[in-house]
């Protein structure tokens, strides 16, 4: 990971979207800091697209697709995304499952959630499960005691084992059925909205990506100019792909000094 101040200026290719993880990249100890806030309305404001991508629910998604200073979001690690229709004054959403893949789901996810609460003991369901829609997200240090690792690692074991995808956060494990993730939903959602297909390697050096934990390791591998704010070198060695960039400082002050380096080459 090479400092953020060594991550290139091409005026040739500028940057035209900026996708962010939430947690412990735009917060700060849970919370959305005014410092955090300012710098998505100020690249918003610059004409960049700003685009959470995110592993919290569909009714955050709700909420911040709407009240954000943001282009929409992506939520539930990929299942689907948000955006404000403003020609039509509504909040769109695009699923990738229709309702009744997500009704078969449930009761398979209700199983997993059983086994995992009775063998790893201290954690918890998130507090944000009720309105999720496709996946279980299973608290580890948000709402509960923080757990070792072994025990995090065991629940993803555990989701593994029931058949689901699973991915560590830098708060919950998360597992959902399905083989999707943030990636496959960016650019999902980056051809159908924007016609712009990131498969292409010029398209993809106008994205940047922001984030901090394991669950954003196929966005870092993908975009090369990938970011880390410096709370990600807490997982140093768990990362399957690292981010090319870190900035100096972590959370949410991370995040802005990121707006900050493109604001200044925009």
């Amino acid at each position: 990971m090479q400092p953020l101040a060594q991550m290139p200026h091409t005026p040739h290719l500028p940057v035209t979207t900026v996708f962010t993880d939430i947690d412990d990249t735009l917060t700060t100890e849970g919370k959305l800091s005014a410092l955090a806030y300012e710098a998505l309305e100020a690249l918003q404001h610059a004409g960049l697209r700003v685009i959470p991508v995110t592993g919290r629910p569909a009714g955050w998604c709700d909420q911040i697709a709407r009240l954000w200073p943001v282009e929409g979001i992506i939520g539930e690690n990929g299942a689907l995304y948000m955006w404000r229709d403003h020609v039509a004054g509504k909040l769109r959403t695009r699923h990738l499952l229709d309702d009744e893949s997500r009704a078969g789901n449930a009761r398979r996810l209700e199983l997993a959630r059983e086994r995992i609460l009775r063998e790893v003991p201290g954690c918890a369901v998130a507090s944000d499960q009720f309105c999720r829609q496709y996946d279980l997200a299973i608290d580890f240090c948000e709402d509960v005691p923080p757990l070792p690792r072994a025990a995090v690692e065991r629940i993803v074991r555990i989701m593994e084992e029931e058949g689901m995808t699973a991915k560590i956060s830098s708060i919950h494990v998360n597992g959902w059925f399905g083989d999707y993730d943030k990636l496959t939903m960016a650019r999902l959602m980056m051809r159908e909205r924007y016609g712009v297909d990131i498969a292409d390697a010029t398209e993809r050096r106008r994205c940047v990506f922001a984030g901090d934990s394991p669950n954003d390791a196929p966005m870092f591998a993908y975009f090369p100019l990938s970011v880390g704010v410096a709370n990600v070198q807490d997982f140093a060695g768990r990362l399957a792909h690292e981010p090319n960039y870190v900035t100096a400082q972590p959370y949410g002050a991370g995040f802005a000094e990121l707006a900050r380096h493109l604001l200044a080459a925009h």
